[in-house]
């Protein structure tokens, strides 16, 4: 037996026509019948590195009885000039967060994942502590179990106040080392005991990890990088996957 949220993340490869580009993580998000791709909106299109996939594939375990058993998945980005993903945004400026619907009767039949959902987002009632435990569950510079194609979990805490908007943007901070390839990773905390029992997937989805930050002043020699993270708050794929 394997936790489930190792089943809830995917690597991300992204591609122009057969060329591959680079390397991300993502996760899978259900709502009613429906189930989605999320991600770091800069892995589907990123103009200031000139970053133009205009295709993406994830990996899939096809056999549940068998974790080695996967297959590459391919998902366009855009039918007839249009982009298929959703994107967000709100009064402070764009959300690096984008949503991708997959078509569940385009998947292999016995194709094992886990789903975050509406009951995976916490809520008024949820105390998310200064300092506390989180987790972060993605394939860093591309990283992974290669033979059971599975991501890697890293510690983080939490480094800003929880339910605060960072400088009024639409996340906050972790303290955690990471690497390139993680942008698209969920970011966790364990259910409390009571909810945990009722649920398959028994955590917490706080956030979309998004991206290392630092300051532009400091002496590249001299100091060492904040190890400080920006995470763009969960619930805005209630907004992108409305409708």
């Amino acid at each position: 037996m394997i936790d489930s949220i190792l089943l809830a993340a995917t690597r991300i490869s992204t591609f122009v026509q057969q060329q591959p580009l680079t390397n991300a993580s993502g996760f899978f998000f259900a709502r009613d019948e429906r189930l989605f791709l999320v991600s770091s909106r800069h892995v589907l299109i990123d103009r200031p590195s000139r970053h133009f996939p205009d295709r993406i594939e994830i990996e899939l375990h096809v056999d549940p009885a068998n974790l080695a058993e996967s297959i590459s998945f391919s998902i366009p980005l855009y039918r007839n000039g249009r982009s298929l993903w959703r994107q967000g945004s709100d009064s402070a400026g764009d959300i690096d967060v984008a949503v991708i619907e997959i078509e569940r009767s385009a998947l292999p039949v016995r194709t094992l994942l886990a789903a975050f959902g509406p009951g995976n987002l916490p809520g008024r009632w949820h105390h998310v502590e200064i300092g506390g435990s989180l987790l972060v569950v993605g394939f860093p510079l591309g990283f992974h179990d290669t033979l059971h194609h599975m991501p890697v979990v890293r510690q983080a805490v939490l480094a800003s106040p929880w339910g605060l908007r960072f400088k009024g943007e639409g996340y906050f901070l972790t303290d955690a080392r990471t690497h390139r390839g993680t942008s698209g990773a969920p970011v966790v905390m364990r259910m409390a005991a009571g909810d945990a029992g009722r649920a398959w997937l028994p955590w917490l989805l706080l956030g979309v990890h998004s991206a290392r930050l630092d300051v532009g002043s400091r002496d590249l020699e001299l100091d060492e990088a904040l190890g400080l993270n920006c995470v763009w708050y969960a619930d805005i794929l209630m907004t992108l996957t409305a409708g």
